[in-house]
Formats: C-alpha cells, structure tokens, sequence
C-alpha cells in the first residue's frame, strides 16, 4: 500500500494559503520525500531498537565482578539481550504464527539438550545454574531472537553496520591506550589495546574488533554493479565505506597482541575473499591491503613487540611462552576430564573444581593482569582457553556432538544460501553481501573457538553473531529461503 498524506498526518491538511499548493500539508517542504525517507527510516529501525542496544551497549565500561566475567556476574548488554529475547518472545506470541521452520528449531535447539543433561549432573548445582543460562543465552536464545527479529536484507545490513561502528568505538578506545601509554600490561608495558573491557578481558576488543572488520569485508566483496543507476551508487558506497572500515580496523587488531583473533581473522577473509569471486576479491584485496599497510607503518604499529607476537606463533611447539604452557596443560587438564566421564563429562562449571585433580606440574598458578586503570591482579585460570575441550571436559561427548553439530549445520546451510544467492549470467546480486558476512563472521567463530571460550562481557556479541548466521542460513526471507509474502516483498524493494 503506498502512504498517502493522511496516513503520514493524521490531522486534516489546512486550506491552501498564499504561496503553498492547495492540498499541501503543513509547510512548504515539511513533507518532501527526505522528510518521508526519514521517517521511513526510523519506523524501519524502530523495532531493531533491543539489538541496537545490546551492541551499543558493549561499549558501556564493566568493573568489579560484572567485568570478570564470574558466573552469574551481568553487564548492561547482558540485561539488554534479556530484554531482547523477551520483547521477541511477546512479538511471537501476539502475531499467533509459528515463528521458527522445524529446521531453525532443530538447530537452535541441538545444544539445549547437552547443556541440560550436564547441569542436571553436576556436582555444585549452584555454580551449574549461571552456566546453563549462559549457554542458553550465547548459543540458543538470542540467535533465535534475531531470527526472528530480523525481517530482510536491509534489517540484517543495519545490524552489520551496528557491529562494524561498536567495532571502530572500540579499536579507537584501543589504538588510543597503545598510543599514550595506558593499554593493558604487555611484556612490562602498559600498551596492549583492550578498548572498554579492561585488563581482566584482554581478547574483549581483539574480539569486538575482529568481527567488525570481517564483516566490513563482508559489506565490500559481496555488493555488485547490478541494477539501476541508483542501486549502483550505494553499492559503491557501501563499498567504499566497507573498505575504509576494514582499514581503518586492521589497526586496533594489530595492536591487541591477540594471537588467536589475528589467525582467526585470516582464515575468515581468506575464505570471504575465496567465495566471492577471483576479480573482485583481488581487487577488494589490493585496495585494503594498501590501506592497512598504510595505517599500520604510518602509526609504527610494526614495531618489535608486535612481530616477536607473530613469531611466537610459529614457535608454540618449540619455546613456548608461559601462556602456551598454561594453556596446553589445560588442555591435558579438560581431556583428563573427559576421560573420567566421557558421555556427560564433569558438569557444567565444573572445569575449576577438577582442574588441579588433572592438571601437571606445568600449570602456573593464575595469569598476571594489570594496566588499562587496574592495579596488578594474579588471576585464577578457569578454563582451557578452547571452546571445544571446555564443552567435552563439562559436557562430555554428548554435548560437544550437540553443540558442534548445530554450529556445523550452521555452517553447511549459510555456504549451501550464500552458492545460491551468488549471481547469475541472468539474475543480479540477491544479498550475497550478507551472505559474505555470515560466513565470515561463523568461521571466525568457529576458528577462534580453538583458541578462546565463552565468558567476560564480550560474549554478547558472540550470540549477535551467532544471531546474524542463524538468520541467513535459518530464516524464510533470507535468500535460498521459503518464498516470502508480499509484505516482505515490499520491504526489499529498494535494498541493495
């Protein structure tokens, strides 16, 4: 239905006066079609308001035991995204619809049961409860809530750039702390970029900022020349501004000194860049690589600590640091754990209470943190630093095959959309910019998950993602989806 005048102003219009057009309403210009494209605009975001404010949000700065990221501690954007899933929820039950295919809740639903089964076996029932509801939150209730939130390509590109902003909030907050001096504790230095989250949560900002720049490089390889001549215009500005974005992000990324976001990060854009096609991806590829090696060696960010960073990459095996060691006795640690309850493992949080039990001689006692505004702390080391092992040590193989295969069917249907969506010799671009920053944005996940868990206030964002892969691989309107009705129709008239 097109809007008409009394739709938009619900009082009568006033009579024609000297120097406005009879049938004007209000004054000359009030009612052009800036001011319509605006309102327009802001009826669109109006209900992308709850997952606006849990990305916004993460910028909000977390002390005391919040920004630990303990069980049962709370951030901002954790009572955001509580607020989020209830608002979908109310949404859900007033339209009266199924709002989940029998696919989306299959895989939504795979890890509800592992976690389940091992909350009701743990030992400290108390300590379970927290984690159950973390898990609940990351990988099963908010994912949902964008599914169904999320109604086209427009709302999913709104949310992208949501992401990409929060990201550049972050890595300016970062690259700042690395410039003057009040950064993290790196090496006797307080120089290492943590953005808002402080030293207790030294991969928060690389987190943040990782995934930010992979789906700038989503938004920039996906976007064609299809179209009208308009169409053409913003894709050549999203392109351009994706780009310089990704730049403009390889920098905080650098300085966070995270080895893990840094490894992540490329097998991301390498597989981005492999799925969008030989001539654009080498020419988006040139492009940011010039600008990043510009920002990079204009700010010195080339510096000792940041390629003796690069080569204890390739010496973990040899001459591993402190962190390598901790981290590899843990790992021994969480596979000790699951071979003494091998189906449901020790239950959930249980890693801490049974780490000394399995762990070596090796493991230190805590993690020195210090910098960034907190006073030298030694901090226990409560899990294994991989997703993968922590879900089989607590879970055991019950819930590491629930949660894996969601994630892997995740994964199987976002490449099977993104291969459909690809253009043709007869259709133009259907949203393959959104399909780009899905993938990308999963992988990522996936990869980093061999080198981090969940926990501290940035694993908000992880279920955002996570959200934003279930909604192109999952959803109805999504490209390769069930055809949608005509309102959805109208809605992507004038997308990208």
């Amino acid at each position: 239905m097109t809007d008409t005048p009394g739709a938009l102003l619900p009082n009568p219009a006033p009579s024609a006066g000297p120097g406005r057009p009879a049938g004007a309403d209000g004054p000359v210009g009030a009612d052009g079609p800036g001011a319509r494209n605006r309102r327009d605009a802001v009826r669109r975001a109006a209900p992308l308001l709850p997952v606006l404010a849990v990305v916004a949000l993460l910028a909000v700065p977390v002390t005391g035991p919040a920004g630990d990221g303990a069980a049962g501690s709370g951030t901002p954007a954790d009572a955001a995204s509580a607020l989020l899933v209830v608002f979908c929820l109310l949404r859900a039950v007033r339209e009266r619809a199924r709002p989940l295919t029998r696919t989306a809740a299959l895989v939504l639903g795979l890890p509800v049961f592992g976690v389940c089964v091992a909350a009701i076996t743990a030992a400290d029932a108390h300590a379970a409860l927290p984690g159950l509801a973390r898990y609940l939150q990351v990988f099963v209730l908010v994912p949902g809530s964008l599914l169904l939130l999320l109604r086209d390509r427009r709302d999913f590109r709104l949310v992208t750039w949501a992401v990409v902003a929060g990201a550049l909030a972050q890595g300016a907050v970062g690259t700042v702390q690395y410039v003057t001096g009040t950064g993290a504790s790196y090496m006797g230095e307080d120089v290492r970029a943590v953005g808002t989250f402080g030293p207790t949560d030294v991969m928060g900002m690389a987190t943040v900022v990782s995934y930010g720049l992979v789906a700038a490089v989503g938004l920039a390889l996906g976007v064609g020349a299809h179209g009208t001549g308009a169409a053409r215009g913003a894709a050549r500005r999203q392109r351009a501004a994706a780009l310089g974005c990704a730049a403009l992000l390889s920098v905080p990324l650098v300085l966070s000194f995270s080895r893990g976001a840094w490894i992540a990060t490329a097998v991301a854009v390498t597989l981005q860049l492999a799925l969008s096609g030989l001539r654009r991806a080498a020419r988006v590829a040139l492009v940011a690589a010039a600008l990043g090696t510009v920002l990079v060696g204009g700010l010195g960010v080339g510096s000792q600590l940041v390629t003796e960073r690069l080569d204890s990459i390739t010496e973990v095996t040899g001459t591993p640091d402190r962190s390598v060691t901790d981290r590899y006795t843990m790992w021994a640690a969480a596979a000790g754990m699951w071979r003494t309850d091998p189906v449901t493992g020790v239950g959930l949080k249980g890693f801490p209470a049974h780490r000394d039990t399995h762990s070596s001689l090796a493991l230190s006692s805590g993690s020195d943190t210090a910098g960034a505004g907190r006073s030298f702390e030694r901090r226990p080391l409560l899990s294994p630093h991989n997703m993968y092992l922590l879900v089989l040590s607590e879970q055991g193989l019950l819930g590491l095959l629930a949660l894996t295969g969601s994630w892997g069917a995740l994964l199987v249907l976002t490449l099977r959309r993104l291969r459909a969506a690809r253009p043709g010799p007869t259709r133009g671009s259907t949203g393959t910019d959104c399909g780009l920053v899905a993938a990308g944005l999963l992988v990522w996940q996936l990869v980093d998950f061999g080198y981090a868990d969940i926990g501290g206030p940035s694993t908000v964002q992880t279920a955002v993602v996570l959200g934003l892969a279930a909604w192109w691989a999952l959803s109805r309107t999504a490209p390769g989806g069930t055809a949608p009705g005509p309102a959805a129709v109208r809605r992507e008239a004038g997308a990208v």
